[in-house]
């Protein structure tokens, strides 16, 4: 390991010769902001799902699912009162879905179906009618329908195995619009365009393209995360006129530069303006054995005595020899680091280790996020 880290270090050394810069594609307007009321929203529910192959709720640990299911037998006229329930092929779940903004009566969204009790999977299984609800408690649209899990379970009497998550799955065009959301865009006079990653540059540069795409000032930085469009002066029939003509436009974002590392799957992903000031790397490995080697020890023939397990431990720490500190030259590119680091095949945790103690050292020009 240390003539690779030698090699590594080099390598951070030898990258002086700065890379071209490429220049990002230009982004559609409709695909940088959000335009202000025209969202969807979320409904969620409560309902039950039949038909399971004995993977259902227990009903001594879900007494919900006993009530959900005595009340939905309620109201299809089956008399229940009194009776006990000990049914394997049921599961109480919730619902969930985002209705689009202008979606009309008698439309289809998708919906999510989870459970919530024990049920060990919902493979199979079929949603009985679901009201879904939206924060103002009405009722927006009605699910149902049959299951498509996306994991895959199997059991037997001395254990089982699952494989992804069988307890959660989808109903594509599972749930029915019932009711729509009230919202006249056409008598708006202005609007607001949200950006999804507010920025000062890129929000200054939405105004031009929009204010050259009409010939006119329609349109004006309020701040970082919010252009106002005056719908009025933009001379169209209404504002959805307006709102197809802009949401095309191109316009080049700008982005913070940002490091995102994952440590559980060693996942690096950096954009393209990382830069990292001159500064010294040193890195060393220090490895820790410890090994059990028990010894029995048994007494002579015919005497008496027990045979006794005498433990015996050995724990050595290696410590590989320093190899100095390194110079990595000012005005490096993170990509070069990288390049050079993959080149000699350096593991992801080691380049997560490297990175964070640049970042530490007030080296690493760009914000670090680490999940």
């Amino acid at each position: 390991m240390t003539f690779l880290l030698r090699a590594c270090l080099s390598a951070i050394l030898s990258l002086i010769l700065a890379t071209l810069p490429v220049s990002a594609s230009p982004i559609r307007i409709k695909d940088l902001v959000e335009f202000d009321g025209v969202r969807g929203n979320d409904l969620v529910g409560y309902g039950l799902v039949v038909g399971l192959n004995g993977t259902g709720d227990g009903l001594r640990n879900a007494p919900f699912t006993e009530e959900i299911m005595s009340n939905i037998l309620e109201r299809l006229g089956v008399n229940v009162t009194g009776e006990q329930f000990r049914p394997k092929n049921v599961a109480a779940v919730f619902v969930t879905a985002t209705i689009p903004p202008f979606a009309r009566a008698g439309g289809q969204i998708d919906v999510t179906v989870s459970a919530i009790g024990d049920a060990g999977s919902l493979l199979g299984g079929t949603l009985v009618m679901t009201p879904l609800n939206a924060a103002d408690g009405q009722i927006y649209a009605v699910a149902q329908g049959t299951i498509i899990a996306g994991g895959a379970a199997a059991q037997g009497e001395a254990g089982g195995v699952v494989q992804g998550v069988p307890t959660a799955g989808v109903i594509p065009a599972g749930a029915r619009v019932e009711r729509e959301i009230d919202f006249d865009l056409s008598s708006l006079d202005s609007m607001r365009l949200a950006l999804r990653e507010p920025d000062f540059t890129t929000a200054n540069r939405i105004e031009r393209a929009i204010n050259a795409s009409f010939g006119r000032a329609v349109a004006v930085m309020m701040d970082s995360g919010t252009v106002r469009l005056d719908i009025g002066r933009t001379g169209t029939p209404s504002p959805a006129h307006a709102l197809s003509q802009i949401e095309n436009i191109l316009v080049q974002p700008e982005r913070k530069a940002r490091v995102v590392v994952d440590q559980r799957s060693g996942t690096i992903v950096m954009g393209e303006d990382v830069r990292i000031s001159r500064v010294a790397v040193s890195q060393g490995n220090l490895t820790l054995r410890v090994e059990e080697t028990p010894l029995a020890i048994q007494p002579n023939p015919f005497a008496e005595g027990e045979t006794v397990i005498v433990p015996r431990t050995n724990a050595e720490i290696e410590e590989e020899p320093g190899i100095g500190l390194a110079e990595v030259p000012d005005g490096t590119s993170l990509s070069q680091v990288i390049a050079g680091l993959n080149a000699l095949g350096v593991a992801p945790r080691d380049m997560i280790d490297i990175l964070k103690s640049i970042k530490a050292a007030g080296a690493l020009h760009a914000e670090f996020v680490v999940r």
